[in-house]
């Protein structure tokens, strides 16, 4: 009789498998890509990511819509919002300087299915949010000339009237596609010269933007007579940091690019900090010259800067704000195909990819097949989706990505070093025991207390994820724990927490139609586990301080990064949430027909082995025991092998 259902340790073997984590090369700066950029290239890489159509397009629309002239705040809070999540990715990228972004911090800190899951939900943001960009960027220059472009479209090509789709398909948008895709096929330095140039001249029309917009600013837009300066209240500006949120996300091109730079432990750290500093700096002076050009309620959302210098009387300024809008648009548009076959490339190198993204030009030192890929799909989603279907499918992803990166920087804080623990320290020789062999004799009292200070210091000095010495006599039953459980446990009991609170907080009295005294009974109780949780994590000791550049106050930053973030994940909607679910199951789909099977770390297993033992009575009457390594007839690579009914004979 063969039995093939799993045993209890065949299912414990499989949860294994889904949340092994990566083991690291010992140098971990070797790589098959060229490092060839400087901190510059990162800085103006990150820049262009996060400052593009949103700069154009985005501020006019929440300036009228959401906040009016506050929209100044809301950018500065979602600036500093991004900020806890930027400290948690310049950590990650300067300790792991490995292609990869958020897929690889996950991998290395928190298991594989996660990391799968996280990685595969950044390509399709980066996908998206390229054909996103591509067709905003075609409907702008379009306008310039007047619409001709579609015109002809649609007179020469024909419209579709298919739902969900493009009343025609935008054959420029896939064109700038391709021509993009040809030129980071180049290489990275050639890539980065032509962002170099995009983002100078993006730069040199918002200096533009900044200096005649407040030679022309009129403080009386902010008065009350046209509204006064939140007109929306403080729900306003809560909203539209909501919305100026997703106007930052470019800057993770940052980690997905340390494994090309020259000094990542540096570089990955300053450009981080610096483009977003600058981007928050731009978007709220922007802003600022905005309003005050023109009144808040008479913008105009689709083309506001360039409709107010219009108003002013200055329309030859609009020609000099749209060069720069596309100039901008350009920068996004590399940055998203720099970024997408490159976190691509880390996962096919890791097995849980098909082996084709990994393949590296020799010339070139970039993964060109994925490239070409990745730009030819990003082309037929721009060409045949419109914009607005596109956007709703964006920023979930990243969202998710920001809240595992900083769970995986609390992990990885109070990790233990499992080389470190595997090694078992040498004994250390008795004080008291010379070279000779025989004892030394003190000469003073001071050798006897500098004997008794070291070994108090060796006997304080904790691993990470141990309980602190100052609490044990508090809370000396968490002492029976392995280094870090109790970190890790409460990591979980944190997002949970944080899931629930923000849960009541979006849908308690909307959808849930809790009473007043279960509404507030419920954010108390989530709120002090969520505390309770930040404590406890608190408690245990964390790494000592490296050579590279750390997350201050962990885990009080990671933990705040993780409520916004979810906080802003309940704001979308339920057809996003639809659209995401259906993105999940086809990527599970991929990790369990194919990655899971050909993961490296999987290879790295070894392989079990039945060992049968045989006893022999020998004349004399001693019991001899010979042991026989055999090789199962059947064992799948899952650990679930064929039980038969026949025992061993002893």
């Amino acid at each position: 009789m063969v039995s093939r259902l799993p045993g209890c340790s065949s299912l414990a073997q499989f949860c294994q498998k889904l949340n092994r984590v990566k083991t690291l090369e010992a140098d971990m700066m070797e790589t098959a890509l060229n490092r060839c950029l400087s901190t510059m290239d990162l800085t103006l890489l990150g820049f262009g990511g996060m400052v593009g159509s949103g700069l154009y397009v985005l501020t006019g629309t929440v300036a009228k819509d959401v906040a009016g002239p506050a929209v100044i705040l809301s950018y500065i809070f979602a600036g500093f919002t991004s900020l806890l999540a930027a400290l948690c990715y310049a950590e990650f990228g300067s300790r792991v300087p490995k292609t990869g972004s958020a897929y690889m911090f996950t991998y290395v800190s928190v298991g594989e299915i996660w990391a799968f899951l996280i990685g595969w939900n950044v390509i399709l943001e980066y996908v998206i949010g390229g054909a996103a960009v591509a067709r905003a960027w075609s409907g702008y220059l379009d306008s310039i000339f007047n619409h001709k472009i579609q015109n002809f479209t649609e007179t020469h090509i024909g419209r579709w009237n298919v739902p969900l789709l493009a009343p025609s398909p935008d054959m420029l948008a896939a064109a700038i596609l391709l021509v993009a895709t040809a030129f980071i096929t180049c290489g990275a330095k050639v890539a980065s010269w032509m962002n170099h140039l995009f983002a100078a001249v993006s730069i040199g029309v918002i200096l533009f933007i900044l200096i005649f917009g407040f030679i022309l600013a009129d403080p009386r837009n902010f008065s009350a007579v046209e509204g006064g300066f939140s007109p929306f209240g403080f729900s306003g500006i809560m909203a539209g940091s909501a919305t100026c949120f997703y106007a930052f996300v470019g800057f993770d091109v940052i980690a997905a690019s340390s494994e090309e730079a020259r000094n990542p432990q540096k570089a990955v750290p300053i450009a981080t900090a610096l483009s977003l500093g600058l981007a928050t700096l731009a978007y709220t002076l922007v802003s600022a010259a905005l309003t005050l050009m023109v009144p808040w309620h008479s913008l105009n959302p689709d083309s506001a800067l360039s409709d107010a210098f219009y108003r002013r009387g200055y329309a030859w300024a609009g020609f000099i704000v749209a060069i720069g809008s596309i100039c901008a648009m350009n920068t996004v548009l590399l940055c998203n195909l720099f970024s997408v076959p490159r976190i691509a490339y880390a996962m096919s190198e890791d097995g849980l990819l098909f082996k084709v993204f990994a393949r590296v030009n020799p010339v070139t030192k970039v993964p060109v097949i994925g490239i070409v890929l990745f730009g030819i799909l990003m082309a037929i989603l721009a060409m045949v989706f419109d914009l607005e279907s596109l956007v709703q499918f964006l920023s979930i992803g990243t969202l998710l990505a920001y809240t595992f990166v900083a769970a995986s920087t609390i992990v990885l804080r109070y990790q233990t070093d499992k080389a470190k623990r595997s090694e078992t320290p040498p004994p250390n020789p008795s004080p008291q025991t010379q070279d000779g062999g025989g004892l030394k004799e003190y000469e003073s009292f001071s050798d006897k207390l500098q004997l008794v200070e070291r070994q108090k210091a060796a006997k304080e000095r904790r691993e990470p994820g141990q309980l602190k010495s100052s609490f044990e006599p508090y809370l000396h039953f968490l002492t029976d724990f392995v280094p870090g459980e109790v970190v890790t446990v409460a990591v979980i009991s944190l997002v949970l927490c944080t899931i629930c609170l923000c849960c009541i907080l979006v849908f308690g009295i909307s959808h849930l139609q809790l009473p007043q005294w279960a509404y507030v009974l419920f954010i108390v109780f989530f709120a002090i586990g969520f505390l309770l949780s930040l404590f406890l994590i608190w408690i245990h000791e964390q790494h000592q301080k490296l050579n590279t550049f750390q997350v201050p106050l962990v885990p009080l930053i990671p933990g705040i990064s993780i409520l916004l973030n979810v906080y802003l994940m309940l704001k979308l909607s339920l057809l996003t949430w639809v659209r995401f679910s259906i993105w999940i199951v086809i990527g599970f789909l991929i990790y369990f027909g194919y990655g899971i099977w050909h993961s490296k770390e999987n290879l790295k297993e070894p392989k079990p082995r039945n060992v049968v033992a045989r006893y022999v009575v020998l004349p004399s009457g001693s019991l001899v025991e010979t042991v026989q390594t055999v090789q199962p007839d059947t064992l799948d690579t899952m650990g679930m092998a064929e039980v038969t009914g026949e025992g061993v004979s002893r």
